[in-house]
Parts: C-alpha cells; sequence; structure tokens
C-alpha cells in the first residue's frame, strides 16, 4: 500500500484517484477549486462519469480517499505524486505547460521526503519532461530526492474506469529505472503489459496514439465520401474492413467526426510540434480538415434536404461530443448548431446528460432552444439530426415524432437507427453514404 497524493481531480486525476483508492492505497486529491473540493468531500463529482460516483463515494467513506486544496497536507505521507492538471491548447497549437509547471513547483517546495513524481498530464516531448524534472531540482529542499517518470493516461470518456481497472498497456518513461521499475508495482495487479521505455519516448506514444485514431475516424469519413459519390453502403464497407484484424473495427463509425479534449488537441499539438522541428506534417493537416469538414458537409446536407435553412427548424439530438459523457469539448453538434443558426435556422436541442454543460458554452438565444426531451427538440420540426451516440436515441419512440414533426427529415450522423424502419415510417432518411 503506497501513500500517494495526485494534483488536479479533472476527468483524468479524480479517475486516477478513485481507481488507486480502490487498489487499497491511501490517496488524497489535490485541487485549488474550492467549491470542487467540497463537493467531491460530499461524495460528488463535478462531471458525469459511469461508474465514478460510487467508486469516489466508497473510497471516501472507507478512509482510503480524500481531497485538500493545500499541497502539504497531501504531501505530508506521500511516496508519489501523480501530477494530472490540463495542458490546454495554446493560440498556435503548442500545449500550454503553465499549470503542469507549477504544480512541479508547489510539489517541490512541499516536499518533506524522498518520492516519486508521476507526469500523467499529456505533456509533448521535446525537452518537456527535462523542463520539469529541472523545476522539481531547483525547488526540492536540499538531500530531498524525486525522479520524475512520465505515465500517460490512455482512458476514455464514458468508460475510463472500466480502462483504469483494464488497461491495454502501461507506458512508463523514466531516466531512473529504480523509480521506473516502483510506478510499474503499481499496476501489477492489472496483469497488463508494461513498457519501460524513456521520458521522451513515453511522451510520444501518447500523441500518436491519439493521433492514429483520429486518423481511422478522418480516414472512414473521407472513404464514406467517395462511397457516396460511387452508390456504396458505407456501413457495409466499414464492417467489412473491420473483420480484418490488421485494421480492427473500432473507430471505423463514419458521421460528424471526432471531438472531446483530447484527439482535436493532440493531434493540432502533435503537427505544432513537427514544426517547431522544421517539418510539416501534410498527413496531420489531412485528418484535421476532413474532421472539419464533416461538419460542413453535414450542414449541406441539411441544406439540401431542405431546399434552404433560413427560417427552418432543426431538431438536435445529441451535445455532448460522445455518448456516456458530459463533455462538450470540441464536440461536433455544437460546431454544426453554430453553423445552422448562423444560415438562419432555429435549432431546438436535446441530451441525455449534457445540456447544462452545453448551456454554459454555448447559451440558448432566439434560434436555440434547449429542450427537456428529445420528443419536445422534434416537435414542430422539419429536420431531425442525431449527433451524438446515445443508445436512447435509438429506442425512441420514432412513430410519436413522426406525427410530431412538420417536415419528415432524419440525418443520422452516428449511424444509430435501421434505414429501413426509419424509411418505412415516412421519414426521408439520411445517412453519409448509407
Amino acid at each position: 500500500m503506497k501513500h500517494i497524493a495526485v494534483i488536479g481531480v479533472g476527468y483524468v486525476g479524480l479517475t486516477t484517484a478513485a481507481c488507486l483508492a480502490e487498489l487499497g492505497h491511501h490517496v488524497v486529491g489535490v485541487d485549488m477549486d474550492e467549491g470542487k473540493i467540497s463537493m467531491l468531500r460530499q461524495g460528488r463529482i463535478p462531471f458525469s462519469e459511469p461508474e465514478l460516483p460510487e467508486l469516489v463515494e466508497r473510497n471516501h467513506q472507507a478512509g482510503r480517499l480524500d481531497f485538500t486544496t493545500a499541497y502539504p497536507e497531501a504531501m505530508q505521507q506521500a511516496d508519489m505524486v501523480f501530477i494530472c492538471v490540463g495542458t490546454p491548447p495554446t493560440p498556435s497549437g503548442h500545449a500550454d505547460m503553465s499549470q503542469v509547471e507549477e504544480a512541479a513547483r508547489q510539489v517541490a517546495l512541499s516536499a518533506r521526503h524522498p518520492l516519486i513524481v508521476i507526469l500523467k498530464s499529456t505533456t509533448p516531448p521535446g525537452g518537456n519532461a527535462e523542463r520539469v524534472a529541472a523545476i522539481l531540482a531547483s525547488y526540492l529542499p536540499l538531500g530531498i530526492n524525486a525522479p520524475l517518470v512520465v505515465n500517460p493516461e490512455f482512458l476514455r470518456e464514458g468508460s475510463a474506469v472500466y480502462d483504469t481497472f483494464h488497461p491495454d498497456r502501461a507506458v512508463i518513461g523514466a531516466w531512473d529505472a529504480s523509480a521506473a521499475e516502483e510506478v510499474a508495482a503499481l499496476y501489477a495487479p492489472l496483469r497488463c503489459p508494461v513498457l519501460l521505455t524513456d521520458p521522451v519516448s513515453a511522451q510520444f506514444t501518447k500523441y500518436a496514439s491519439n493521433a492514429f485514431l483520429a486518423t481511422k475516424i478522418s480516414f472512414i469519413n473521407e472513404i464514406s465520401r467517395i462511397a457516396e459519390r460511387v452508390g456504396a453502403n458505407i456501413h457495409a464497407v466499414a464492417q467489412g474492413m473491420g473483420f480484418d484484424d490488421r485494421i480492427g473495427a473500432e473507430f471505423l463509425e463514419a458521421g460528424l467526426g471526432y471531438g472531446g479534449s483530447c484527439f482535436p488537441k493532440d493531434v493540432l499539438a502533435l503537427s505544432a510540434i513537427a514544426e517547431q522541428h522544421g517539418y510539416y506534417s501534410q498527413f496531420l493537416h489531412a485528418v484535421m480538415d476532413i474532421n472539419a469538414g464533416q461538419r460542413s458537409l453535414t450542414v449541406a446536407k441539411l441544406d439540401e434536404a431542405l431546399g434552404g435553412l433560413h427560417g427552418k427548424r432543426i431538431c438536435v439530438l445529441g451535445l455532448a461530443f460522445k455518448s456516456h459523457t458530459d463533455d462538450v469539448r470540441e464536440s461536433p453538434a455544437l460546431s454544426v448548431i453554430s453553423m445552422l443558426c448562423q444560415q438562419g435556422a432555429y435549432v431546438q436541442a436535446h441530451d441525455p446528460v449534457a445540456m447544462p454543460t452545453a448551456q454554459k458554452v454555448q447559451p440558448s438565444h432566439d434560434t436555440l432552444e434547449y429542450c427537456p426531451d428529445a420528443y419536445a427538440a422534434a416537435l414542430g420540426c422539419h429536420a431531425v439530426l442525431i449527433a451524438t451516440n446515445w443508445p436512447e436515441f435509438r429506442s425512441l419512440d420514432w412513430s410519436r415524432i413522426h406525427t410530431s414533426m412538420t417536415g419528415k427529415v432524419v440525418l443520422d450522423g452516428r449511424g444509430l437507427l435501421s434505414p429501413d424502419e426509419i424509411r418505412a415510417m415516412g421519414f426521408e432518411y439520411l445517412a453519409f453514404a448509407n
């Protein structure tokens, strides 16, 4: 059993803290947001993630998980410290390292005995790990050693707890071999492959992994545009491709494209890293361009189907960038809603979980209304757009929706519905090369 401090209790940090506590460690989460800490101490979490609320409450009640705004309190007994703060993109596309650097500074200032500092925040290769290590060395009290280990996360929002307990691999980058082995021991109960490497390679593995997954999404969307022109069914094509073990079925769903806090940021950052080192990646820029184009293509499909968007009423089902989360960062749905409103359409939107977060980013206005359920959102609309892959949308009473609508267009942006069944109800079913 280890005493562990986790700096930053956002999506990655809180999941990490709760799961480490569940494995039997004593964990203290640190965050400067007093409201967030108060909420967590009451057993409530500030975002939506399946299984995580129960995990936080159970381990808090058991005394294995606590929260504070004070670094010295968290560091008092800590053998290990995980840095899990954000690295948002700057206007140039590079990762903003200021939160990581400040966390490292505060960790060093609060250290009173040797410990291991584990960098789980997504940080670009090319000197950043060295910079964090230098900050630790500069501020640590004389005689205290705190080796740095890079241990990127590979969590999927909506299944983060499952992913933590069933990882495909653990990637551990360190200059200190004994520190790397101690971090690797944390993963022993999970029985996953462990890659021990250098910090730069560990950092780069995270970026390369996300860029590859984003590429699969943009690839199938590019193929869907060609398939539409030749009359092929993209879902059948993707299924046929996915049977090949060399390709795999995941991330081959044609639709509105990727969003969220990782893929857009990391692909952009990787292209910026390349340019910083004198290389322009046409490939990565193509991945981003195709993804952005899917949103414009969605609007164009609705415009064509309705004979223009001005004055039309559009129901948008789904606001989160994916199902089982309330995260609307870089959400394709919000981008499409903005485009629809700019072209004179009225939007009635609904999401089972993400409406409060969406309204903070994109408040309701004269041409955007957030509705309490899918049926209210569809009432009087000329078209329905499924923008998020919530399973609940598949089981809606579509006959009731058909009766309540002014028009009959359904654009299934996530491939959730049966085209034959929807058309049999009298809808005009649209998708991406379906």
